[in-house]
């Protein structure tokens, strides 16, 4: 059986061909049957190049643009993840590995980074990437009048400069430790500049793939770039994106065939096509989850033992039955996901325990409650039905929820970071301090609960900074407790990622960052 495996191996890695493995394989003895079966699975498995790949994404505006720093939905950062390269890549491992930068050193206090560029990287337009290339595309971001999404994750850099046209220096204003998955962010993709300037634009990247047509919110056609630096990636001959944000539209031209993949399958119908023999489900447990948020500075959430009580009186089993058909898992009021490098896998769970929500509001001085939960489907899919299955989770704990269902129009301009208490869609962040320093630090413009708390702020600054990996992960572990028992989040579930494939394309590991592969399915998928 050894031999026959490693038979198969040189089949997979294209050192024998077909035929020649079938005679090798049945002089062994393997029947016709088991031979063929090998076979098949060695060549699905081995990435081939060709085709043009279709995918329908439940995402697009046509207030789009081709600037990276505008991304803010699934269709750009699906065409972003094809186009341009960043100098960090997140692996689907979670692991972050070098992409345009070859390696990087750091200083002790983590406050200096000298990033080593890949040589001989070509943009789309034929240039040659160098120093100048990344330090102008860093600060197109950091400008005063800069309007990107990342000019807050980048903020933290001081000065970027360069030492030489492969070497670029970052000095930070205080220690992080987590500045390379920082890089890796879809918006700091790294363009060709010009006397300085970058043309945002463009579409002018070094990626895989070349943009060809663009329809804002539409469609996107894009064609393999001849001269990418991976040979092991960019498989497709093209790709078309569609935007298709009607999940049935969707559905409908996976199940026709009209497109090869599709995003955010519809939950309660995901059942169906998995009985289409020429369709698969792929799903994937990240960073994506569901919350319902308290402003901790509004009565009755300013005491902790009303924030306690309202955690133990959700029946989260029930709503990852429900809600999420069984596509995802149960949360324990804190945002670090499973695949997050540092979740607290031995925090003990809470559960669903009426009396201690009532124990809990006897603390508080209270024998009932009465309080508003505001929803809405723009929240995220079932947010309304996951409130009332809350309301008649909590009516056994002497708790009365009044859900108010909120319009989807306006819901995050006019609901969330305003009303007391509602339901809120996080996509999550690669790292802890990311997260957490997005959403819980005190002050920062997401901090949806209000919530300030002297020890977590005063840990998560000093983790931020720490180059010890064992004292980092003690340090999330505490920071994981305190927001589970103290913050002001009810965080009842991690939604998976669940994505419609047709049977034609194959793949690695899918990675958990973000939806479509971490963004890279059109870079890291094939044809079988």
């Amino acid at each position: 059986m050894r031999e026959l495996n490693e038979y198969q191996q040189m089949l997979a890695a294209g050192k024998l061909t077909r035929r020649r493995f079938m005679q090798l394989a049945t002089a062994l003895g393997a029947s016709t049957a088991l031979a063929t079966s090998m076979a098949g699975s060695a060549l699905a498995a081995t990435p081939k190049k060709g085709g043009t790949l279709r995918l329908g994404i439940g995402h697009g505006s046509t207030t789009d643009s081709l600037d990276p720093g505008t991304f803010e939905n699934l269709y750009m950062q699906t065409v972003g993840g094809a186009v341009y390269n960043k100098l960090t890549e997140v692996a689907a491992s979670g692991d972050i590995v070098p992409e345009l930068a070859e390696s990087w050193d750091v200083t002790p206090d983590a406050a200096t980074w000298t990033f080593k560029l890949r040589q001989g990287v070509e943009f789309h337009n034929g240039k040659t990437m160098d120093s100048g290339d990344v330090i102008a595309s860093i600060n197109h971001h950091l400008g005063e009048d800069s309007k990107s999404a990342a000019k807050a994750i980048l903020d933290p850099i001081a000065e970027v400069t360069a030492d030489g046209k492969d070497t670029v220096v970052f000095k930070l204003k205080t220690g992080n430790a987590d500045f390379p998955f920082i890089l890796s962010d879809y918006h700091v993709a790294i363009l060709p500049a010009k006397d300085g300037k970058l043309d945002p634009m463009s579409g002018v990247g070094n990626g895989g793939y070349m943009v060809e047509s663009y329809e804002p919110g539409v469609r996107t056609a894009l064609k393999r770039h001849p001269n990418y630096w991976k040979s092991d990636r960019a498989h497709f001959d093209g790709a078309e994106v569609l935007a298709i944000l009607d999940v049935a539209a969707r559905t409908n031209a996976l199940t026709t065939g009209e497109i090869d993949a599709m995003d955010r399958v519809d939950l309660k119908t995901a059942h169906l096509l998995k009985r289409n023999r020429n369709i698969r489900i792929e799903e994937v447990s990240g960073t994506q989850h569901y919350t319902f948020a308290m402003r901790t500075d509004t009565d009755p959430f300013t005491d902790n033992h009303v924030r306690l009580a309202l955690k133990y009186a959700i029946d989260r089993e029930a709503l990852v039955k429900t809600i999420l058909r069984g596509h995802g898992v149960v949360g324990n009021d804190h945002p670090i996901g499973r695949s997050n490098r540092f979740h607290a896998d031995d925090l003990e769970q809470r559960q669903y325990d009426p009396d201690k929500a009532k124990f809990h509001l006897k603390e508080a001085g209270l024998s009932s409650l009465k309080v508003d939960l505001s929803a809405a489907d723009a929240a995220f899919p079932g947010a309304v039905d996951a409130a009332v299955l809350y309301k008649e989770h909590a009516a056994k704990a002497g708790i009365d929820i009044n859900v108010v269902r909120e319009p989807n129009d306006g819901y995050w301009s006019n609901v969330w970071l305003k009303k007391p208490w509602c339901a809120v869609y996080w996509g999550g962040r690669p790292t802890e301090d990311w997260m957490f320093s997005t959403a819980y630090a005190a002050g920062v413009p997401w901090n949806d609960t209000y919530w300030t708390h002297e020890r977590f702020n005063q840990v998560l600054v000093q983790a931020r900074a720490e180059l010890d990996e064992a004292k980092r992960r003690q340090m999330y572990f505490e920071l994981q407790k305190i927001v589970s028992d103290e913050g002001g989040v009810v965080v009842p579930m991690f939604a998976n990622y669940v994505m419609g494939i047709s049977t034609k394309l194959q793949h690695d590991k899918l990675g958990a960052n973000w939806s479509m592969d971490g963004f890279r399915a059109i870079e890291r998928w094939w044809f079988a």
